[in-house]
């Protein structure tokens, strides 16, 4: 008899437990619904589940779905509303923009495009190790507004790129010389990774739930746009990759500082791949056209009725690669993270939604404001607070989802209420809600992937987050303060 792959247990009594607990035990606060604390109940258990990893993030999202249908806390007594509302998050077409665009990334992959940008970086850049570490974080920038899986952007696209040149070196865990080249080459195929996911809307899943949080929050008053997302982060972006590498070659010095043959193994691989292939150009072609569409070019050359939603953007990519033959009907359907994508996102969306409309997160927000004003400090103090409570309070999510689901809202209605402009608000939450992945080897799921293959220490990797995290805030704020002020969000 095989096994079952049944819940893991401690997880489970424990994501259980805490929902039992918020039901039925701790006292439903006043100006609080027992609608609402219910589903907090049922969401603050979900994301315990989530965290502790006790189902697969998709099998816990139908969990959630399940729960909020059959106890009916979004309408009482009323089973079809009930369920209507649980399965509301599949209608909402931010979550379809990130699921499709992970589907159209499985053509980065699958021409090989995607490895053939990372090795020609290496070869224009790979002479010193320096080098090749900007070689490694402009592969990165130049595939993010098209990989929203961040996970696959950094561990599987740049990550075997950068184990290829340690190889070259002899850098190897396995051998005791990962400090030769491994160990800084691995820190700097990381850290790229928050950076990146901050720039773009369509850099890492959880960025078009937080475009829906602010609308939500705002009554669609800030209505962040794709180009408005990059514009915004365009220069604090650019510098933080500009500094990261030199801040991590002075903290983890490589020992080899000159890497020729970096370039000739980019050079070797390029050749193996040899010339661009039909594939890669219309690929190519494809995500510059998307580009061109999210960055609002239409609408600016021939006006406004030329204006084009962000998700019709990724659904007309993804036409053009299934109707241009590079991607078949069998690789969407084998695109798992993509359909995993689409359903707990969708379960995530759905109880934050509700939990905004039964009143819930605007108590939070009162009840953060109220602790705040108690320490008299102006807006500017008290959202530089607010930034960091919530930045390293990731220390205890393994799921930048997770996080963002419980906390953002909150966070963004509390500094609002404290005085703090909106948009700057929206943005410095926005951007640290990528950047905070810098803290952890359990921050996002490419964490695991580099960590594990073993070229840094865990104290080596915990402090490499630390740094950076100090580093990107200071030039979130100063470098960000600045250009904010100048595109008129200040």
């Amino acid at each position: 008899m095989e096994n079952l792959n049944l819940p893991k247990r401690v997880p489970t009594a424990i994501a259980v437990s805490i929902t039992l607990l918020i039901w039925f035990v701790i006292p439903v606060p006043d100006k609080v619904s027992p609608d609402a604390w219910h589903l907090l109940a049922l969401f603050i258990g979900t994301i315990a589940g989530i965290i502790g990893k006790a189902l697969p993030i998709g099998a816990m999202s139908i969990v959630a779905i399940s729960l909020v249908a059959i106890t009916g806390v979004t309408r009482p007594g009323k089973p079809e509303g009930a369920i209507a509302d649980a399965l509301s998050g599949f209608a909402n077409p931010l979550i379809w923009l990130i699921a499709i665009a992970v589907m159209i990334a499985v053509a980065l992959t699958k021409t090989g495009l995607g490895t053939r940008i990372g090795y020609y970086f290496i070869a224009l850049l790979g002479k010193k190790t320096i080098g090749v570490a900007y070689g490694l974080v402009l592969s990165e920038l130049v595939i993010a507004p098209v990989t929203p899986s961040n996970t696959a952007r950094g561990g599987a696209i740049v990550h075997p790129i950068m184990r290829s040149i340690a190889d070259v070196f002899g850098s190897s865990p396995d051998l005791g010389t990962s400090k030769n080249i491994g160990r800084y080459l691995a820190l700097v195929n990381y850290n790229t990774n928050p950076i990146t996911s901050a720039m773009f809307i369509t850099a890492t899943a959880p960025n078009p739930l937080i475009v829906d949080l602010i609308a939500k929050a705002t009554n669609s008053a800030i209505k962040i746009t794709w180009g408005q997302w990059a514009l915004a982060a365009l220069l604090p972006g650019l510098v933080m990759l500009l500094v990261m590498p030199l801040v991590l070659y002075a903290l983890y010095p490589p020992e080899i500082k000159n890497t020729p043959n970096a370039k000739e193994l980019a050079q070797t691989e390029l050749a193996k791949l040899g010339p661009m292939k039909k594939p890669e150009f219309i690929t190519l072609s494809v995500l510059g056209l998307m580009l061109l569409m999210w960055a609002g070019v239409p609408m600016w050359l021939f006006g406004p009725a030329y204006e084009i939603n962000a998700t019709t953007t990724a659904w007309i990519g993804l036409s053009l690669l299934l109707l241009t033959g590079v991607l078949e009907w069998e690789d969407i359907l084998k695109a798992k993270s993509a359909w995993d994508t689409l359903i707990w996102f969708a379960a995530l969306v759905m109880m934050a939604t509700f939990l905004g409309k039964l009143g819930l997160v605007g108590w939070f927000a009162q009840t953060i404001q109220q602790g705040i004003s108690f320490l008299g400090l102006g807006w500017m103090s008290a959202t530089a607070l607010l930034i960091l409570v919530y930045f390293y309070s990731h220390y205890f999510f393994a799921s930048t989802t997770a996080h963002i689901t419980a906390m953002y809202a909150a966070f963004f209605a509390a500094g609002v209420a404290l005085g703090a402009p909106p948009m700057l608000l929206a943005l410095a939450l926005a951007f640290s809600s990528s950047l905070m992945m810098s803290l952890t080897h359990y921050g996002t799921g490419t964490a695991p992937i580099i960590f594990g293959s073993g070229y840094t220490t865990l104290n080596e990797w915990w402090i490499a987050g630390a740094v950076m995290s100090v580093v990107n805030l200071l030039l979130l704020a100063v470098v960000g303060g600045v250009w904010w002020t100048v595109l008129g969000y200040i």
